[in-house]
């Protein structure tokens, strides 16, 4: 590389003048190839930016592109920190270059958002939420008017999706639902034999387990379970259809996506839910049962017939009854998350994970309020 294939600064400073004066005269080829020498040192000359500066490029033999933004953006450092620039001996064909360099970088500079303050932050979460939660409340709405007029009109049911549907969200989580169940069942029969055993107590392992498992967490966990498996589903599945608007084509042709996609959903969980529900409870017992004659040496025969003594109908009922209330708060949510999907893919997977969260969390909190309730009517 020649000399003058390199660009070259040289700096002079009046200190006569108020303000100050500093005079920069640049030379050589500013180039993608020449401006790396200098670019470091423009750096240096920035941090000192002071009074009135001068930038002198009628030397300059070559300008492209990189060389005219290094010197847009020497200018504009410098006017941050105060200074006055001004560039002098500017050929017609560099001044057009930096000209379109300046509209560019002007465009693509991003603007600051106002800063909120800490109410402000709080009132707009708010608002958002209040707005959300009456979106919700209209497609809760919306899905019980097309419940009512398919009651009303049993042939506008559809019952291929809905048999569908229970083979996706019934059948096909049978395995990691037994799985999970009868874990459960040994946990908690090997948390409570040592507990037991030190009072003399180990036939009441299978009040602990039965009770625990059919009452509280067969349902619970079970719910946990389909949110997580068959709630983002339903989310990712009505989202994806948005995006590539197929939604919009239904409506087109005259099907309702409530009709198609949302009630059976709803119906296919409100069937299957229970009946996992009962199988999470064998699974879950039969765990309890294992763990009993290992650790305590109770017998399968005995420890069905102290569950019989321990059990009442009302007890396995409160866990059922949970389960279609538990199905209806996943279908809903999963669903209404899918609609509320816009813009991009990356707004499928936002929406999934808004829609697990929030059906774990009023699964819950229903338990919680189903539990208040139950205890309240002795049961």
């Amino acid at each position: 590389m020649t000399a003058r294939q390199v660009a070259q600064l040289q700096t002079e400073t009046d200190t006569t003048s108020v303000p100050a004066s500093t005079m920069v005269r640049c030379s050589g080829a500013w180039t993608v190839r020449g401006v790396a020498p200098v670019e470091a040192r423009l750096a240096t000359l920035v941090s000192a930016a002071a009074g009135e500066w001068v930038i002198d490029v009628s030397a300059v033999s070559a300008l492209d592109t990189a060389g005219a933004w290094l010197l847009h953006r020497t200018k504009r450092a410098l006017e941050q920190r105060g200074a006055t620039v001004r560039i002098e001996g500017l050929r017609s064909e560099f001044s057009t270059l930096l000209q379109l360099i300046t509209a560019r970088a002007a465009v693509a500079e991003p603007v600051a958002p106002p800063k909120v303050s800490l109410l402000a932050r709080i009132g707009l979460q708010t608002w958002h939420s209040l707005l959300n939660l009456s979106g919700m409340l209209a497609f809760v709405g919306e899905s019980a008017m097309v419940f009512l007029r398919s009651i009303a009109q049993p042939r506008r049911i559809r019952w291929r999706p809905i048999f569908h549907n229970i083979q996706t969200a019934g059948f096909e989580a049978l395995p990691i639902t037994g799985l999970l169940s009868f874990l459960m069942g040994v946990v908690i029969a090997y948390q409570g034999a040592d507990q037991l055993r030190r009072f003399g107590a180990n036939i009441f392992i299978a009040d602990l387990v039965g009770l625990a498992m059919l009452r509280e967490l067969s349902p619970l966990l079970t719910a946990i379970i389909v949110a997580g498996r068959s709630g983002s589903a339903y989310a990712a599945q009505i989202g994806t259809m948005k995006i590539s608007e197929e939604i919009d084509a239904l409506r087109t042709v005259g099907i309702g996506p409530q009709e198609l996609l949302v009630q059976p959903k709803i119906i296919a969980l409100v069937i299957t839910l229970p009946l996992l529900t009962v199988y999470a409870d064998v699974a879950g017992v039969f765990g309890g049962m294992i763990m009993a004659n290992a650790m305590l040496g109770i017998s399968f025969n005995v420890f069905l017939d102290r569950l019989d003594d321990a059990l009442r109908l009302s007890s396995f009922l409160t866990g059922v009854i949970k389960a279609p209330v538990f199905a209806v708060i996943i279908a809903i949510i999963g669903c209404f998350q899918g609609f509320q999907v816009s813009g991009s893919a990356d707004s499928v997977g936002r929406q999934t994970t808004v829609s697990v969260v929030q059906s774990i969390f009023l699964v819950i909190v229903a338990d919680a309020l189903f539990s208040i309730v139950f205890n309240w009517l002795n049961l």
